[in-house]
């Protein structure tokens, strides 16, 4: 028997297909009659005598039958799967649509986002501006006071202490604002930059602890912190970080032991990751310092702001403005100790790095020459407090 070739047909479409099987199916139910039609004379009772071969026709018709009835319920299947895949596809479009509005609403938020971060950067930088301005008006107010009388501290012989909040700011705070050069740039100067990855949590960490809303930046700081660990491990820089950043929120909240904790955890990473002389144990160190200072011990802030001042002068020389930041520090404390001599001595250090290296119009130069001359003013050297240039240079 010869096989019969099928010409070669082009791609249908699924319209194409659908209408075929419709067609398919038509004529199968027609040639389904057709077949039922032959097959009822040769089954009824009353054919009488059957004719001769009408039991072979019969079993040819019901195989028929078989034949065509299946492929109805095959072009059947075929029809439900063509709608089933019109649903598809047309729940594909709707999906596809959904991640076009998405994505344009992601590049909407993304820019919202921007807009956002540099109005929170001019704010923060304006309201850096007004505090300076603050501090000098309640400095000068401060001179003006001793000016007139002497306070009830110096005739008792006592040494009045100073605010740490007022001239011994915290590192971790100075370093939320990015820098341009990235954090080879930070570390060079003598600063740690806050990871990028890290920098916008820090600073909703600022914003809401500086709302009060404690309760948000706690949880917040400690799912970061958990999350750091799992991923990096305990003793991983960015760990260290985050820690200190908690370690501020403690602090505000006057929780000065637990801050304690998180900053010597701190520390201890960094001189393992990073060195006992790298910049960011500098940072840290300074900050346990801070804490130190607030709550009123001194003679333990003093050393670790010693080693600070150590390890500066170390990596970026003696005459680097953030050695002067350092020496101003440590006057500070000296001050609140009663130690007029190293006061003034830092005190000087500091303003003839700070004249050198920024000119004499540099606000920290005027900053200096304030504290310089209320230690001057406590000491009762008027005349020294008096002197326009109150600078000269110095040794060591």
């Amino acid at each position: 028997m010869a096989t019969m070739v099928l010409p070669r047909e082009e791609k249908l479409s699924q319209d194409e297909i659908v209408l075929g099987t419709k067609a398919v199916i038509q004529g199968l139910e027609t040639l389904r009659g057709e077949h039922r039609a032959l097959l009822a004379p040769l089954v009824a009772p009353e054919a009488g005598e059957a004719e001769p071969g009408s039991q072979e026709r019969c079993v040819l018709l019901r195989r028929s039958l078989e034949a065509i009835e299946l492929g109805l319920g095959e072009a059947q299947v075929i029809l439900a799967l063509s709608s089933h895949l019109g649903a598809v596809e047309s729940e594909k479009q709707k999906l596809r649509a959904q991640v076009r509005r998405l994505v344009q609403e992601n590049q909407w938020l993304r820019e919202e986002l921007a807009g956002t971060q540099q109005k929170l950067q001019r704010s923060e930088q304006a309201v850096a501006q007004l505090e300076e301005e603050k501090q000098h008006l309640l400095f000068m107010s401060q001179i003006r006071k001793l000016d007139e009388d002497t306070s009830p501290n110096e005739e008792k012989g006592e040494v009045p202490k100073d605010s740490l909040d007022d001239l011994f700011p915290n590192e971790e705070e100075q370093s939320s604002a990015p820098s341009p050069g990235g954090g080879d740039v930070a570390a060079q100067h003598g600063g740690y930059e806050i990871p990028a990855r890290l920098r916008t949590l820090h600073n909703l960490v600022i914003q809401y602890a500086s709302q009060g809303r404690y309760e948000v930046a706690v949880p917040l700081c400690k799912q970061a912190l958990e999350d750091l660990e799992k991923t990096s491990g305990h003793d991983h820089p960015d760990v260290a970080t985050m820690l200190n950043i908690l370690a501020l929120v403690y602090r505000d909240q006057n929780k000065y032991k637990e801050a304690a904790h998180l900053l010597n955890d701190a520390l201890a990473i960094r001189e393992k990751t990073l060195g006992k002389d790298h910049p960011a144990v500098a940072a840290t160190l300074n900050n346990l310092a801070v804490l130190y200072g607030k709550r009123g011990k001194y003679k333990e802030a003093e050393p670790l702001c010693k080693r600070a001042l150590e390890i500066r002068e170390k990596v970026l020389g003696k005459f680097h403005p953030d050695v002067a930041k350092q020496l101003s520090n440590l006057a500070l404390l000296c001050q609140n100790q009663g130690k007029a001599e190293e006061v003034e001595y830092y005190y000087r250090r500091a303003l003839e790095i700070y004249a050198t290296r920024l000119g004499p119009d540099d606000p920290n130069v005027a900053k200096t020459k304030n504290n310089l001359a209320s230690c001057y003013l406590k000491q009762g050297k008027y005349q020294d407090a008096e002197d326009p240039c109150l600078f000269c240079s110095i040794s060591g």
